[in-house]
């Protein structure tokens, strides 16, 4: 089986880097894709879809130095799904690379 993700779009804010009390580096970014196609009336659109990415240790310490909003990069890795509840006992869910 494979889970395997490649992304080729623009980072949509610069990183945000934490460390953990382990002292390990975590980072958090969007990364933005486009597709454009024309519509029934001949118009052409364009379709973004926002993508969230988790990057740890070296990857996000290289993240930190070398990444700013609106770059183009190329994200490959895979699809992970987090589930949670939010401060008002809410379950939420996302999807991650």
């Amino acid at each position: 089986m494979v889970n395997k993700v490649t992304l080729i779009g623009r980072l949509g804010s610069d990183p945000e880097i934490r460390t953990l009390e382990s002292g390990v580096a975590v980072g958090r970014f969007s990364v933005a894709t486009s597709e454009n196609y024309k519509d029934r009336a001949g118009e052409w659109q364009e379709q973004t879809e926002w993508h969230d990415v988790v990057v740890w240790r070296a990857a996000a310490e290289r993240a930190q130095r070398i990444l700013i909003k609106g770059v183009m990069i190329y994200v490959e890795g895979k699809l992970t799904h987090r589930k949670w509840q939010d401060k008002e006992g809410n379950s939420r869910k996302t999807t991650e690379v």
